[in-house]
């Protein structure tokens, strides 16, 4: 495994990063745009390790890569191996995750797809819905 992620990381070009993150950012959805721009976020800082560096390029390559475990053309799953791989790789470097990063990524990514819709409370309607039975 070792190999493909050097094989990922290796293919990983800034250039071909930002052209599949805007041609398929409506396809790939908020979740896995956001996700991916923490990760080239964070490989930009200056006290990111070599190491999570090369953690992050692997996992963007495999992102941007047209072989992957399920393609991206594929109706509404096409993404979920790219996002399994992002979050994986988020978890490994997560500490080189700042909020300054996280933030820059959440304004991108409002840039790009408005701001998050608001969260219903569900617990708050479920009890709504007993009160009124």
């Amino acid at each position: 495994m070792s190999e493909e992620k050097n094989e990922y990381a290796e293919a990983y070009s800034e250039a071909s990063y930002w052209q599949k993150l805007k041609g398929f950012a409506s396809k790939a959805g908020r979740e896995v745009v956001e996700r991916s721009l923490q990760l080239y976020y964070a490989a930009q800082g200056e006290d990111t390790p070599l190491w999570a560096k090369t953690v992050i390029y692997g996992a963007l390559g495999y992102f941007i890569s047209i072989i992957d475990a399920v393609p991206d053309i594929t109706p509404i799953v096409g993404y979920t191996d790219d996002l399994g791989v992002l979050v994986a790789a988020l978890a490994a470097v997560a500490v080189n995750v700042t909020p300054e990063v996280k933030e820059q990524a959440k304004e991108k990514a409002v840039d790009w797809f408005g701001p998050e819709p608001e969260k219903e409370n569900v617990a708050e309607e479920d009890d709504s819905i007993v009160d009124e039975q």
